[in-house]
């Protein structure tokens, strides 16, 4: 994550990872989810703080997710207890109705189901329709890793804010994409990216630590390119995303025209249609997409994860630039990362250990955050 998204050391608390999971999952359980799911929301929550994507992390999205669950009407907000089903199905497809659920424990339940099929005829694709935010993408398709197959996850949906390229008005969300790849002895690949200039949860987090836009991340009211370094308007109906690229003389088309797969494979592939064409009473439902590929119906399995790690190992030892330390690939960095916060705690900014003082006051927990 680039390092103007990171709290600043004079604000950071550091937390144990464990107290911090306790408590997001005492959290979900208050909203009324079972005990299985909220320990598997928490968990995807925390293997993104842990690899450092504190936008997808509980800083960003459990209060978020606080008040959707707060909202009282299925219009607007999430189902604690979705009646998740499976609509039509062979033997290496699926296509499953979330119920309005949160991805963070949908999702998982799909990805499960692809890996099933895959172990038996070499693929499996799941599409979901009518979910929710299923938070960082990457924990989705490393389910993948420890079968020795690829995983692949995608989303796209409601709430709209990026527009494609030369374009005056919103047609999709950040629409992201995962891969996750696995190695032998080295750092599995893991390349999880929105296909806007800047993953859409990290403007909240620029907001929050004061860190400007840089050139052609955002757009103004009328759809221009702002081009120069500006603060992150207030309103978010003054501002939209730009695809990655930026402009169409940098290549804002490449990232336009990988937001419109997604939405083909997440929303129209699920049968909800267009994120844009859905009516406005279905703001946050998403469809999602989850494939897992099996190795070793290619190759071996042991060999291909031999190569993987010569291939990382050379990316990684490639000679730096003048003036930067290394080359990393995509996994590297988190993986790292993760250690560090497992040994050292997690650093949040002090007015998210706030917000979890006053939830836990408000809805009466018993939750203790180890501060370390």
């Amino acid at each position: 994550m680039l390092e103007r998204f990171l709290v600043p050391k004079e604000d950071q608390i550091l937390v144990d990872s464990d107290s911090m999971t306790a408590a997001t999952k005492e959290i979900f359980m208050k909203m009324g989810l079972s005990e299985e799911d909220s320990q598997l929301s928490a968990e995807v929550l925390m293997v993104s703080d842990l690899r450092g994507c504190e936008s997808h992390g509980v800083s960003n999205m459990l209060p978020i997710y606080v008040e959707r669950y707060g909202e009282g009407s299925r219009d607007l907000g999430i189902n604690p207890k979705p009646n998740f089903k499976i609509t039509r199905e062979t033997p290496t497809t699926a296509n499953i109705d979330g119920d309005d659920g949160l991805g963070l424990h949908v999702l998982p339940k799909a990805m499960e189901i692809a890996i099933e099929k895959a172990e038996k005829y070499g693929s499996g694709s799941v599409a979901v329709h009518n979910s929710r935010h299923i938070g960082m993408l990457a924990y989705h398709s490393m389910m993948a890793l420890e079968h020795d197959m690829i995983g692949l996850t995608m989303t796209a949906g409601n709430s709209l804010s990026s527009v494609p390229t030369h374009g005056a008005e919103k047609r999709f969300a950040t629409n992201p994409w995962a891969y996750a790849i696995p190695a032998d002895k080295e750092p599995p690949f893991v390349f999880d990216i929105a296909t806007t200039q800047v993953a859409g949860n990290k403007l909240s987090l620029a907001k929050r630590v004061g860190a400007k836009m840089d050139p052609a991340w955002i757009t103004d009211a009328e759809g221009n390119p702002v081009l120069n370094e500006v603060d992150l308007p207030d309103n978010r109906e003054d501002y939209m995303m730009l695809p990655f690229g930026g402009t169409r003389e940098n290549g804002s088309h490449k990232g336009y025209g990988y937001a419109a797969v997604a939405e083909v494979f997440c929303d129209i592939l699920s049968g909800m249609g267009a994120g844009f064409l859905m009516p406005p009473n279905t703001y946050g439902e998403m469809g999602h997409f989850v494939q897992a590929i099996k190795i070793d119906g290619f190759i071996d399995a042991d060999k291909f994860k031999k190569d993987m790690d010569d291939f990382l190992r050379g990316l990684a030892e490639t000679p730096p630039v003048e003036g930067q330390d290394r080359v990393v690939y995509a996994g590297l960095p988190e993986h790292e990362e993760t250690q560090i916060r497992l040994e050292n705690g997690i650093p949040y900014h002090y007015k998210v250990i706030d917000w979890f003082d006053n939830i836990k006051a408000e809805l009466n927990l018993n939750f203790e955050l180890k501060k370390l």
